[in-house]
């Protein structure tokens, strides 16, 4: 048959392989980082209210524990506390940080993430990568909030007389005021390097399981659109299976920063209501007289950290991650890893849900609707 004769050949296996290329479609940075700062904090914003009920389980310094299980604390603290001074006490720096945290973390996973995959680096080792690398540049951004909403979360209202903290800030201007003034400005800081033992891995994890459960959905469908139930299924099965293997990391930090750390003799000698005392620190001696004491107790700093800590358990005595895998592993066997692992699989799985189907949802919607003409230029 001459060529007039010939049928038009329909080249739809390319096509389609084109398709499901998701690399050749990338959103402009603007987008990717509102995107990710909106799903960001929502997820966050959604989960507040279990994130203040394991801060108060976590730093509960009272014997026996006036917090018992998850139904007891939520009940308690909306009973005695309300919602707003309550359950979302600490949500001001929350939502601050949450937003600056994701903006940053977003807009560094895609630049790094493209940047390595240009170079000819494998997907998978550019995704984890790119979850190590967005993490770290977004922890200045978060960490003090963070410091700020576990404490205002602790706290609970001000002159709170349902539960003694050892906190009592008016606001949180209040609090930082007072943190910078009576303990330093790094204070703001505290728990940075354990914060980044659990996260770092943590967003690495989270992102490379994303990427590549999208990668198989998207060759599955056919199409780059995969449909919202597996959006949720991707997302919210990336978060959870980071937040199970990291769990150990987070049992870690939570112990470290939970424990008391003041010298036998202090702990010994005055009575109970002086040792919950955050002045009794033997972290500050040399303090002036007549200035405001500093607000030390040790409590978490990062919002997924549910391993809630046994008023039983071996206190680690030590600052190390590696050490405090070895006293636990020791004292505890691998249960003491995994403490609170179903808590913490929840939670991760929701907010990782939330923002990451949200985030794509987002990046469609931009797309579809170009208001921010500045994302056309970057």
């Amino acid at each position: 048959m001459d060529k007039a004769g010939e049928l038009p050949v329909v080249p739809s296996a390319p096509a389609v392989e084109q398709e499901v290329d998701h690399e050749a479609a990338r959103p402009p940075y603007i987008h990717a980082m509102l995107a990710g700062g909106i799903g960001g904090t929502t997820g966050d914003m959604l989960m507040h209210s279990l994130d203040t009920v394991k801060t108060r389980q976590q730093g509960d310094p009272h014997m026996p524990p006036k917090y018992t299980s998850l139904g007891n604390t939520y009940y308690t603290i909306w009973r005695q506390e309300g919602i707003r001074r309550g359950l979302y006490g600490g949500v001001q720096p929350a939502f601050l940080g949450s937003f600056s945290g994701t903006v940053l973390f977003f807009g560094t996973y895609e630049w790094s993430k493209r940047l390595m995959i240009d170079f000819g680096i494998a997907p998978s080792i550019s995704y984890f990568t790119a979850g190590l690398i967005a993490d770290l540049a977004a922890a200045p951004a978060y960490v003090p909030s963070e410091v700020l909403k576990t404490r205002l979360q602790l706290q609970g209202r001000h002159n709170n007389p349902f539960f003694n903290s050892g906190y009592n800030y008016r606001s949180t201007i209040d609090a930082a005021r007072t943190i910078t003034r009576t303990e330093g400005f790094g204070a703001l800081f505290y728990g940075y390097k354990a914060t980044l033992w659990r996260d770092l891995p943590f967003s690495a994890l989270q992102f490379a399981f994303y990427e590549e459960e999208r990668g198989w959905a998207k060759r599955y469908m056919g199409s780059n659109n995969i449909g919202l139930p597996l959006e949720i299924l991707t997302a919210a099965s990336a978060g959870g299976m980071a937040g199970v293997i990291t769990c150990p990391l987070d049992v870690v930090k939570t112990r470290v920063q939970t424990q008391h750390n003041e010298s036998p003799s202090v702990s010994t000698n005055l009575p109970k209501a002086a040792q919950l005392s955050p002045s009794n620190s033997s972290k500050h001696p040399s303090q002036k007289p007549g200035k405001p004491p500093p607000q030390n107790r040790l409590i978490s700093t990062s919002s997924p950290s549910t391993a809630l800590r046994n008023h039983g358990a071996a206190t680690l005595d030590t600052s190390s991650v590696i050490t405090g895998l070895r006293i636990l592993y020791k004292t505890e066997g691998i249960s003491g890893w995994f403490r609170g692992v179903g808590p913490r699989f929840v939670w991760t799985s929701v907010q990782s849900g939330t923002m990451l189907v949200l985030y794509q949802t987002l990046l469609r919607w931009f797309e579809q609707h170009p208001l921010v003409k500045l994302g056309n230029e970057l």
